[in-house]
C-alpha cells in the first residue's frame, strides 16, 4: 500500500539539512522525501531518476536493487506518491505567488515564507488575506468607508466607540448601530484570516473535537441499518475509520445530521485572550466581533477542514485494507492447468455447466436441473458423469451463491471413474464479468450464464488471471469502497494488481490481453499487439522475439521481459525471472562451472561451488547475483501457495441450523478493521470481531487472518431477525 500525505501533513524545510538557497526544486523534494520516509537521500535520488526515466515500480524493486539499496515496492510507491504530492504543492505555491504579485502585495518576507512552506494548510492560511473573495459582509462595510472605524476599535484605545462611530454615519450608513456592525464585520474577517487564531482553534479541534450525530426526524425506519449511530457522540480523534465512513454514508443518504466541534466557549475564550486587550467599550466591540467570527466564519471553516481531513484519513485506512485484501485474493492458491468443469448453480433456472481444457478454453456447455422445482436428479447425475469421462475432468468448481451448497453436495455424492476434486469458488463479481465488454469479446456467441460458469471454472485454475478482468470494487473484499476517494482507490488498486501480476509472472504464449496489460512496461496497446503477433506468427520461441512486436521498443522490452515466461523456449532462462540483461552473467557462471546453463539450473552443488563475488561488476552487485541464484533454484515456480480442498459442516445449510457454541469449519471471505467475515456454508457470512480473533490484543486483523484462509470458529450468537451471526476464533 502506498504512502499518502494528508492535506495538513507538514514537511518542514528546517528538517532538511540539504536545502539551501541555490537548491533546485528536485533537490529539495529528494531531501524532504528522504527525511519524511527515513530513507537515505541517495536511495531516493536514484529511485526518482528511475521513475522519471519511465521505469515501473515492479521493475525497479526487482531489477534495480543496487541503485535503490533494496527498496521494496511499498517504499518505492511511497517515494512516487510523495514526489507527486510535493510537485503539486510546488505548483500551488507558484499560483499563490503570482496571484499576490499581481495585487502588488508580494513583499520579500512574504515571498520567503511562501517558498519555505511545504504545508498546504499553512500555505492556504498565508494566502487567505490575499485570496480573491466574493462580496462578503466585511467587503460591503469597507465599501461604505468603515475600515478606519474598525481599526480604531481594534486598537481598543477609544473610550467611546459609539461616539466615534457617529462620524461615519452618512447616506450609505444609516445610523451608529450600522456603523458599529460594519466595523465588527471587518474585525471578524481580520480574526478569521489571522494565522495564530486559526492555528489556536485548530489545536483545540485536534485535541477536543466531538463528532455528534443526530437522526433526521421521521427517518427512523429507513435508517434502521444505521441504528448504532443514532444520536451518538465521541471524540473525533478516536472515531475509527469504519465508523466514520458509516456515519458519512448515513449523512449523504439524508438519515443523519453530523456536527464536528469542541466546546464553543473554550474556543471563544482562547480567541478573546488573543484579541481582546482591555475592558472598555471598544474591547467589548472586539469581543462581540470575535464571537461572531468564530460562529460564522472560523468554526465552519475549521470544521470543514477537520471533516475533510478525518474523511481523508478514513479513506486511506479503508483503501489500505481493501488493497491488502485484494492482494491476498489475487494471490490465492491456483489449481493450475487442469481440465476443469465449472458450475454456476441455480434452482428454477438450473445449473449452467461448462467444460474447460487445461488452458481454460471452453469445450462444452449445457444446463442440468437437479434441484426443485424440476428435480431431474437422475438425468443430471448421468450427464455430469458422462461429461467428466468425455472431457477427462480433473476438478469441478462450483459457485458459492444461490444453490451452491446444494449443488456441491449433489456433485460430491456422485461416483466417478476417475479422481475428481470438488471445490467451492467465490462467485463475487462473476455476474459483473459475464455482462462486461471483456466477456463479450471472449465469448461473443454465448449468453451471460455460460460466461459466468466459465469465470467460476477459470477462477479455480488461476484466480489472478481471471479476477483481473473484473473491477476490484465488484469482487466483494472492500470496506465502504463506494464511499472513499475514487481516484485514490483506483490508483491504489491498480498498483496492487500490477504488483501481484508481476510478482507471479505470466506465460507469454497463453496470457490474455487483459493479463498482459498489467505487466510492467506494456499497457493495453502493447498487450493487444502481443496477442495479434501470436495469432499471426504462432507461439513466441524466445524473449528476444518480443522485439518483433509492433511498437515494442528497447525501453518497453527492458521493463517487461523479466516478467514474461516462455516454458518451451530453447533458452531455459526464458522461463525464469532472470532478466535478459543478466543472461551473460549466468552464461559466465556456467562457463566457470564448466557446464551448460541447463546443468547449472538442475544442479545445486554446481551453484554452491561458485564464488558470487567473482561475478560483480560496476553495475551488478550481490543483490542481483543472489536473486539470480535463487531463481536458478526454482525457475518458473509459482510463488503462490498450493490449493487445498475444503468441506463445510454437512449439517449446516441455513442460518436456522446454527446454535450457540457450535464449532464449524469456515473460510475467511473479507477482512475489515473491525474483524473478518467467515463463510460457514450458509447464505450469511458470520463476523469474527477483532476482539474475538485471538487470546490477546489484536490491532490489525491481518496479523491473524488472510483472505480464503481455512479457519475453525465457534458460534457466539445468532440474530435471526437481522440475519447476523457472531463468531469467535477463541476456542479454548
Amino acid at each position: 500500500m502506498a504512502f499518502f500525505i494528508l492535506p495538513d501533513q507538514q514537511i518542514s524545510l528546517s528538517l532538511c539539512p540539504y536545502h539551501n538557497k541555490e537548491s533546485n526544486p528536485m533537490e529539495i523534494f529528494i531531501s524532504l522525501i528522504a527525511k519524511s520516509l527515513s530513507i537515505n537521500p541517495k536511495q531516493v535520488q536514484n529511485t526518482v531518476e528511475l521513475l522519471n526515466g519511465g521505469a515501473t515500480i515492479p521493475f525497479i524493486s526487482r531489477y534495480r536493487k543496487e541503485a535503490t539499496g533494496g527498496l521494496d515496492e511499498v517504499q518505492i510507491a511511497d517515494i512516487k506518491e510523495l514526489l507527486e504530492k510535493l510537485t503539486e504543492t510546488e505548483k500551488r505555491k507558484q499560483t499563490i505567488l503570482s496571484t499576490i504579485e499581481e495585487q502588488g502585495k508580494l513583499t520579500a518576507d512574504l515571498k520567503k515564507r511562501i517558498e519555505a512552506s511545504w504545508s498546504l494548510t499553512e500555505l492556504e492560511d498565508i494566502y487567505l488575506p490575499y485570496k480573491p473573495k466574493r462580496r462578503t459582509r466585511a467587503e460591503i462595510a469597507r465599501e461604505k468607508g468603515l475600515e478606519p472605524l474598525a481599526k480604531i476599535i481594534m486598537a481598543q484605545h477609544e473610550p467611546n466607540p459609539s461616539q466615534r462611530a457617529r462620524q461615519f454615519v452618512n447616506d450609505q450608513v444609516a445610523n451608529i448601530d450600522e456603523a458599529l456592525k460594519g466595523a465588527r464585520d471587518i474585525i471578524a474577517e481580520w480574526v478569521n484570516e489571522n494565522e495564530i487564531a486559526r492555528n489556536s482553534v485548530r489545536n483545540i479541534f485536534a485535541r477536543e473535537a466531538i463528532i455528534t450525530t443526530t437522526l433526521v426526524k421521521g427517518k427512523e425506519e429507513e435508517a434502521a441499518k444505521y441504528r448504532d449511530y443514532f444520536d451518538s457522540n465521541e471524540q473525533l480523534k478516536r472515531c475509527t475509520s469504519h465508523r466514520l465512513l458509516a456515519i458519512r454514508r448515513a449523512e449523504a443518504e439524508g438519515f443523519l445530521k453530523v456536527n464536528i466541534s469542541p466546546e464553543e466557549e473554550h474556543c471563544i475564550d482562547k480567541l478573546e485572550k488573543i484579541f481582546v486587550k482591555g475592558s472598555n467599550e471598544a474591547s467589548e466591540q472586539v469581543a462581540e466581533a470575535v464571537k461572531d467570527c468564530y460562529k460564522r466564519l472560523l468554526k465552519p471553516s475549521i470544521e470543514t477542514e477537520f471533516a475533510n481531513e478525518s474523511k481523508a484519513k478514513a479513506d486511506i485506512e479503508a483503501i489500505r485494507v481493501f488493497a491488502e485484501n485484494l492482494r491476498q485474493l489475487l494471490l490465492s492458491a491456483p489449481l493450475g492447468q487442469k481440465k476443469v468443469m465449472g458450475i454456476d448453480p441455480g434452482f428454477r433456472t438450473g445449473c449452467k455447466v461448462v467444460c474447460l481444457d487445461a488452458q481454460g478454453n471452453l469445450l462444452h456447455n449445457e444446463t442440468i436441473y437437479p434441484h426443485p422445482p424440476a428435480n431431474e436428479r437422475t438425468q443430471a447425475s448421468r450427464k455430469i458423469s458422462q461429461l467428466v469421462e468425455s472431457y477427462q475432468i480433473e476438478a469441478i468448481a462450483i459457485g458459492n451463491g444461490t444453490a451452491g451448497r446444494e449443488t456441491e453436495q449433489f456433485i460430491s455424492n456422485l461416483q466417478y471413474s476417475r479422481k475428481v476434486q470438488v471445490f467451492s469458488v467465490s462467485e463475487n463479481g462473476a455476474s459483473i464479468y459475464s455482462a462486461s465488454k471483456v466477456a463479450r469479446e471472449e465469448f461473443p456467441d454465448y449468453d451471460v450464464t455460460v460466461r459466468g460458469a466459465v469465470s467460476i471454472g477459470r477462477r479455480l485454475m488461476d484466480p489472478l488471471a481471471e479476477l483481473i478482468k473484473i473491477d476490484p470494487k465488484s469482487i466483494g473484499v472492500g470496506q465502504y469502497q463506494h464511499d472513499v476517494d475514487q481516484p485514490l482507490l483506483k490508483k491504489s488498486l491498480d498498483q496492487t494488481v500490477e504488483n501481484c501480476v508481476n510478482l507471479v509472472g505470466v506465460n507469454l504464449n497463453t496470457a490474455s490481453k487483459h493479463l498482459l496489460t498489467y505487466i510492467s512496461g506494456l499497457g493495453p496497446q502493447l498487450a493487444q499487439n502481443i496477442v495479434n503477433y501470436r495469432a499471426e506468427n504462432g507461439a513466441f520461441r524466445n524473449r528476444r522475439e518480443l522485439m518483433k512486436v509492433a511498437r515494442m521498443g528497447e525501453k518497453a522490452f527492458e521493463q517487461c521481459a523479466g516478467f514474461l515466461r516462455i516454458p518451451d523456449s530453447d533458452n531455459p532462462l526464458d522461463n525464469s525471472a532472470v532478466h535478459p540483461e543478466s543472461y551473460p552473467i549466468v552464461e559466465k557462471m556456467a562457463k566457470t562451472a564448466k557446464c551448460t546453463v541447463q546443468d547449472l539450473i538442475a544442479n545445486k552443488e554446481l551453484k554452491k561451488s561458485l564464488n558470487l563475488a567473482d561475478f560483480t561488476t560496476g553495475k551488478v552487485g550481490m543483490p542481483t547475483l543472489l536473486d539470480i541464484v535463487e531463481e536458478l533454484d526454482k525457475p518458473g515456480r509459482d510463488p503462490r501457495r498450493i490449493i487445498k480442498v475444503f468441506e463445510f459442516d454437512p449439517t449446516v445449510k441455513t442460518i436456522a441450523d446454527l446454535r450457540e457454541g457450535m464449532r464449524l469449519p469456515g473460510i475467511v471471505t473479507n477482512i475489515t478493521n473491525f474483524g473478518c467475515f467467515v463463510d460457514v456454508g450458509i447464505k450469511e457470512n458470520g463476523l469474527v470481531h477483532v476482539s474475538q480473533l485471538a487470546d490477546r490484543f489484536v490491532s490489525d486483523p491481518t496479523e491473524i487472518v488472510s483472505i480464503h484462509q481455512h479457519v475453525e470458529v465457534k458460534v457466539l450468537s445468532v440474530d435471526l431477525e437481522r440475519k447476523r451471526v457472531q463468531l469467535t476464533m477463541k476456542l479454548g
